[in-house]
């Protein structure tokens, strides 16, 4: 007896551990890139774009890689959820078979860890057999493409979820497939379905190796699809390497401004996700 209680308070302890660790992580990167950027984020950096001498710590902003970033997201989201959805319904029991099913999840997982550079150079090679500059489609199309199986398998999972006894009663009142599937199963995985997009949003907004060679780097705001565009994880490398401290320090400033866009999705997200959780069945 007093054996397994030893066990308890130890793994229990491991548990706490861990926890701490977590928020630590968490609060140690808030905390450096706050204190390091914050002295130099002002309104003209979120407002401006780069002006010559920029990168040599004279005036400008940021505001390029800011809304280039927005471009991105908004249309690899969008792309990647009209997708995903689809496919992670497909992946059900009621569509497809398991064996195929079982084998399509493989296929995404192996997508889910390849490497982003990886996606980046077959973007790459493909703009150029196309005949195709870096762009603002480039960056889209190679972001949806990294997107996608992390949004589906993350819906995947969680469409699984819903008790299969709800379909059951719903079948019963004559509903069809299709129908069972966009009033119970929808509704059910509403607040899965966000976190997925979050999850997938998260990987794709923080990625640089991706967009480096496909939506290229530009100190102009771009003004169609077939125009390069700069992006926040971009102006973080290029300027946390320069050896102007005025430039490193609005490196630091840049990730602040990308971990508020990221915290601020992220806390929308779950308010929706608590607003819909309340039509779940428990």
């Amino acid at each position: 007896m007093k054996r397994r209680k030893l066990e308890e308070n130890i793994f229990k302890g491991m548990m706490f551990i861990a926890l701490f660790l977590v928020f630590a992580v968490l609060a140690g990167i808030i905390l450096v890139v706050t204190v390091k950027g914050l002295s130099s984020l002002n309104l003209s950096m979120i407002i401006d774009t780069p002006k010559g001498g920029y990168y040599l710590g004279k005036e400008g902003g940021i505001a390029n890689a800011i809304v280039g970033s927005l471009y991105l997201m908004a249309g690899a989201t969008f792309l990647a959820f009209v997708i995903s959805l689809p496919v992670a319904l497909a992946l059900q029991k009621e569509y497809l078979g398991k064996r195929f099913a079982d084998f399509t999840r493989l296929i995404l997982d192996i997508l889910w860890g390849t490497p982003s550079i990886v996606y980046g150079a077959f973007g790459f090679v493909v703009m150029v057999f196309l005949g195709l500059r870096a762009s603002l489609l480039g960056g889209i199309i190679v972001l949806t493409l990294l997107m996608i199986p992390i949004m589906t398998r993350a819906m995947d999972e969680t469409i699984r979820l819903v008790p299969f006894e709800l379909k059951e009663m719903a079948y019963a009142l004559g509903t069809t497939r299709m129908e069972t599937t966009f009033a119970v199963v929808l509704k059910q995985a509403l607040p899965g379905i966000f976190t997925a997009i979050i999850l997938a949003f998260g990987r794709g907004i923080g990625d640089a190796a991706s967009i480096l060679f496909t939506a290229g780097y530009t100190d102009e705001i771009p003004s169609s699809l077939l125009d390069p565009v700069a992006s926040l994880p971009l102006a973080v490398f290029f300027q946390v390497g320069t050896p102007v401290p005025e430039v490193q320090a609005r490196a630091f400033a840049a990730a602040l401004i990308l971990l508020f866009i990221v915290m601020v999705i992220n806390v929308i997200a779950r308010l929706l996700g608590w607003r819909f959780s309340k039509n779940i069945v428990r």
